[in-house]
């Protein structure tokens, strides 16, 4: 199988290079069960965060352990933004977006009660990869729509064009498939 070698604020891993399109493979970058991955990466994420940051808001699943633990590491709270709306949801608010990972449009939902978190503060949007952008302009649009401001944008990595308006720890590039 083909790799991608990365270092992640000093932790290197090697990463699958796997297919998601007919003309696209990415390097893929999974921190779920990855301890050493996900606290390094927060406690490198919490020393280049704006210091006005109030509330982090991270997408469902990946991304999730690493705003926990940069909640931990920062003093702020965290939201998930999930990708079904529950029963016990109130009031949710929701955004349908396509990531390159599935292709697939994906739903982006905040519960009622989260709000109140978001409303009238300034949030850090996290997430583990950052690429054509999709996820980022539903979360930003879920954020403005319930009052909040996106201070910031940060991730693991960014893929495949660079992106100036994320602060990220790397870079992956996409590939050809084999």
């Amino acid at each position: 199988m083909r790799t991608h070698s990365v270092e992640i604020a000093g932790v290197h891993r090697e990463l699958p290079v796997v297919q998601v399109g007919l003309e696209v493979s990415v390097a893929l970058f999974n921190m779920l069960g990855d301890t050493q991955v996900v606290e390094a990466a927060a406690v490198a994420l919490a020393q280049a965060m704006p210091a006005d940051i109030e509330t982090l808001v991270t997408p469902e699943v990946k991304a999730v352990p690493l705003a926990h633990a940069l909640s931990r590491v920062s003093g702020k709270p965290y939201v998930v933004a999930r990708k079904t709306e529950k029963p016990y949801m109130i009031s949710p608010v929701s955004r349908t977006v396509i990531s390159i990972t599935t292709g697939k449009p994906q739903l982006l939902v905040l519960d009622g009660t989260d709000i109140t978190l978001i409303k009238g503060k300034k949030v850090a949007i996290v997430d583990d990869v950052v690429s054509t952008g999709s996820t980022l302009k539903g979360l930003s649009e879920l954020i403005e729509e319930v009052g909040g401001v996106v201070g910031a944008v940060m991730a693991v990595f960014t893929e495949g064009s660079p992106r100036q308006d994320v602060l990220a720890l790397g870079h992956l590039p996409l590939f050809k498939p084999e």
